[in-house]
């Protein structure tokens, strides 16, 4: 059967995506050798590039040269530091869920705020008579669109939700406020079936439109309105662009089918995949649609070239949230550049609950990071774990593509895999009762905020320029 073909190929394969088979797939040959990709080639260096491994790599490289006093731009502080940090997000995740089960850090969190079901008042929308597939597709579509629309909103925006009067700002405010857009068929070029993302409804997506439903005016402005909109309707292109896995209408959903047909008509009951192949998927097929102009091709081999990289004239070879850092050594073009995707992690996070709903199995969770964001990153800044050597770094404006900020958030992504085993044993817990999912969410993004919000009144530590597609 299909299904036992893709197990037997994950079983193999690198949890992290520095081997990969498309879902279903399997060979006589040791697929790590096989298909490890030839970095001389742009095509081969954009696929280490959206890997985990690489991320991990790299970021663990800046975090050991920081620690060697080689940065120019932080020190690190000593392990009682670190563990001071840990004993905060533990304590913060003990006041958040006194009882036992901690879910995964989503999208899912931020669609309860207020004490709100709000995914039960999408199912009753959706009605009795759909099956577990197309709930999923609902759900899937929601998720998607919203955490695309999740960059920080700015401390003067709020959403007054319509049915219950409670304001709400910063990222619950995005995620209520895209969750009404969403039900409102803002998203969908059927009047019949409002409840759907495709690509016709992206495409078409007038700014003015979007900013009146985030209830955005003068006195309520939204940090990075045009770019969010002009994000949505690059996703529309890129899903007509792409049938194969979005299907016909280009639809978010398709992913899904994408990821699970392999395994047969009977697929949800039985069939298991990675949380790397919904990532891969994700970068191979919608790297495109990100306004920074980085890509892998016609890139100086010593990475000597300015930062921010140049566009691309073949969209399979955009790189998104992946940027130059002096001090990033790696094999063929891949050198220089120290990649994070967060939002498209961030995505993964969020569409693990929609496919388990649907009985889908989803595995090696912990191949995924932690998220490098003004939370994660504020919490190390603001605990003390990473210090800017210069006091005056935390007064200036950055944008994102500077070497301070490339190296905040991969110092961010590395120093939280070192945090995550002391939050554990301070718990209790074993990684698999929580994993990296549960620990961002009890959880050091929680902690990030609770500190920010007794030392700047919720702001975050560093000031960066935001197009609302990063931060």
């Amino acid at each position: 059967m299909s299904g036992n073909k893709a197990n037997s190929s994950s079983d193999y394969l690198p949890a992290d995506g520095s081997g990969s088979l498309p879902p279903g797939s399997a060979g006589d040959i040791d697929p790590a050798i096989e298909f490890a990709p030839d970095t001389s080639h742009p095509a081969g260096a954009a696929t280490v590039l959206r890997t985990t491994a690489a991320i991990r790599e790299r970021a663990a490289a800046l975090l050991a040269r920081a620690r060697r006093g080689e940065s120019q731009w932080f020190r690190i502080a000593g392990s009682d530091v670190l563990e001071d940090a840990a004993r905060t997000v533990a304590e913060v995740t003990r006041e958040r869920y006194p009882w036992d089960t901690i879910p995964y850090h989503s999208r899912w969190r931020h669609f309860e705020a207020g004490g709100v079901d709000r995914l039960k008042q999408l199912d009753d929308l959706l009605g009795k008579g759909v099956d577990a597939r197309q709930r999923a597709s609902a759900h899937i579509d929601l998720v998607l669109v919203s955490v695309l629309l999740d960059a920080g909103a700015g401390p003067g925006w709020h959403y007054t939700e319509p049915a219950t009067g409670e304001r709400f700002t910063r990222s619950e405010g995005l995620a209520i406020a895209s969750f009404h857009a969403f039900t409102s068929g803002l998203f969908s070029s059927n009047p019949d079936h409002p409840l759907q993302a495709d690509a016709a409804g992206l495409r078409g997506l007038v700014t003015d439109r979007l900013g009146d439903a985030f209830q955005v005016s003068d006195v309520n402005p939204l940090v990075g309105l045009a770019g969010r909109a002009v994000l949505l309707r690059r996703l529309g292109e890129a899903m007509s662009e792409q049938p194969e896995t979005f299907g016909d209408e280009g639809r978010p959903a398709g992913m899904f089918d994408a990821l699970v047909a392999p395994f047969g008509a009977a697929a949800p009951p039985t069939a298991e995949i990675t949380a790397h192949q919904i990532l891969s998927l994700l970068l191979e097929t919608l790297s495109r649609i990100w306004p920074s102009a980085n890509a892998i091709d016609s890139i100086a081999l010593d990475g000597s070239d300015t930062s921010g990289g140049i566009g691309s004239s073949d969209p399979a070879l955009a790189l998104g949230d992946c940027w130059r850092h002096s001090a990033v050594r790696g094999p063929g073009l891949t050198n220089g550049w120290m990649p994070f995707h967060k939002l498209s992690q961030w995505l993964t996070y969020s569409l693990l609950e929609p496919f388990e709903r649907a009985g889908v199995k989803v595995r090696h969770l912990d191949a995924l990071t932690a998220l490098p964001e003004y939370r994660n990153g504020g919490l190390l800044i603001d605990s003390g774990v990473i210090v800017p050597k210069d006091p005056a770094f935390l007064s200036r404006t950055w944008k994102a593509g500077d070497e301070f900020i490339v190296e905040w958030r991969a110092l961010t992504v590395a120093l939280l895999d070192e945090l995550a085993p002391r939050v554990r044993k301070i718990l209790d817990r074993t990684e698999e009762e929580l994993p990296l999912a549960c620990v961002l969410e009890g959880g050091t993004w929680a902690a990030g905020r609770v500190l920010a919000q007794r030392l700047r009144d919720g702001s975050p530590p560093l000031l960066i320029e935001s197009d609302g597609t990063v931060f």
